[in-house]
């Protein structure tokens, strides 16, 4: 197996984590400063968009380096 396709399997298991993560909202990581920030910048709504659109990123880019 070559390193592209290890980097994309990563960011696709990545991915699944970050939209797993974002569905159930665990108290621990959901209350960590950062995450606090973000919803307090972009709102509750916004910041699940923002985890989104790194998942969807993460896995296009996976995706990606596995078919290359």
């Amino acid at each position: 197996m070559n390193t592209n396709a290890l980097i994309g399997i990563l960011l696709i298991v990545y991915a699944g984590i970050v939209v797993v993560l974002t569905l159930k909202k665990p108290e621990s990581i959901w209350k960590m400063k950062k995450i606090q920030l973000f919803e307090k910048v972009l709102g509750a709504k916004g910041t699940e968009i923002l985890f989104y659109a790194f998942a969807l990123i993460a896995g296009i880019v996976g995706l990606y380096l596995m078919l290359k």
